[in-house]
C-alpha cells in the first residue's frame, strides 16, 4: 500500500514537472513570435496552453484521489496539497505566454518591440525561461538551492521591467506613447512569469522544509 502511495506521490511530481516544462516551452515559442516574428512559433504557444490546461486538470484530480484514499500526513500532505497550487502556477505562466503571443499576433508583420529594445526583452526573456527550466529540477527533487536560484532570476527580471518602465517615462523616449504601452505590458507579461516560477520555488520549500521564509 505505501509503495503504490509513493509511486502516485512520484506520478505527480512528473505531472508537475511536465506543466512546468510546458510553461517554459510556451513562452520560447512565444518569444520566437515576439522578437523574430515567427507565426508558426505564435500558434504552438496555444497548443502548448492546451496541454498544460489539460495537465492541471489532471493534478486536481490525483490530488483528490490521493486526499480521499490515503490521508497522507506531514510532509507527504504538503507535497499534495502544494501540488495544487503549483499547477495553477504553472497554469498561469502558460497564460502569460499566451498574452505575449497574442500581441505578436496582433501587430504582424509589423514588429511590437522597436530595435533598440529587443535585446533587453532577449535577456527577459532568457532569465524567465531558464527559471521555468529550474522549475522542472526543483519539483521533481526538491532542492532547496534551485529554489532560490529561481527566486535570484525572478529578481533580475523584475530589475529589468524597472529599467524599462524608467526608460519608457523618461523625457529621452523616442517611440511613442502606443509604443511605450506595449513594452511596459510585455514587461509585466515576463515579469509575472517569473514570479509565478518563483512561488512554484517557494511551494517547493514548503513541501520540503515546512516554510516559505529564506527565499
Amino acid at each position: 500500500m505505501r509503495d503504490d502511495f509513493h509511486q502516485q506521490l512520484d506520478t505527480l511530481r512528473d505531472d508537475l514537472a511536465r506543466m512546468c516544462t510546458l510553461a517554459g516551452t510556451a513562452l520560447r515559442h512565444a518569444t520566437a513570435a515576439l522578437l523574430d516574428g515567427d507565426q508558426e512559433a505564435a500558434g504552438l504557444v496555444f497548443d502548448d496552453v492546451e496541454r498544460l490546461r489539460l495537465l492541471q486538470g489532471t493534478v486536481e484530480r490525483r490530488t483528490v484521489v490521493i486526499l480521499a484514499r490515503q490521508a497522507p500526513v506531514a510532509g507527504d500532505l504538503r507535497t499534495v496539497v502544494s501540488a495544487i497550487r503549483i499547477a495553477a502556477d504553472a497554469d498561469r505562466m502558460g497564460g502569460l505566454a499566451a498574452l505575449v503571443a497574442r500581441m505578436a499576433v496582433a501587430r504582424h508583420p509589423g514588429r511590437v518591440l522597436p530595435d533598440d529594445l529587443i535585446d533587453t526583452f532577449g535577456r527577459m526573456a532568457d532569465m524567465a525561461i531558464e527559471s521555468a527550466d529550474r522549475c522542472v529540477d526543483a519539483v521533481r527533487t526538491g532542492h532547496l538551492d534551485l529554489a532560490g536560484d529561481i527566486r535570484e532570476r525572478d529578481d533580475a527580471v523584475e530589475e529589468m521591467h524597472a529599467d524599462l518602465h524608467r526608460r519608457v517615462v523618461g523625457a529621452s523616449w523616442p517611440h511613442g506613447c502606443a509604443v511605450a504601452s506595449d513594452v511596459v505590458l510585455l514587461g509585466r507579461f515576463y515579469g509575472r512569469f517569473a514570479d509565478h516560477a518563483a512561488e512554484i520555488a517557494r511551494r517547493v520549500r514548503f513541501q520540503a522544509a515546512g516554510v516559505t521564509a529564506g527565499i
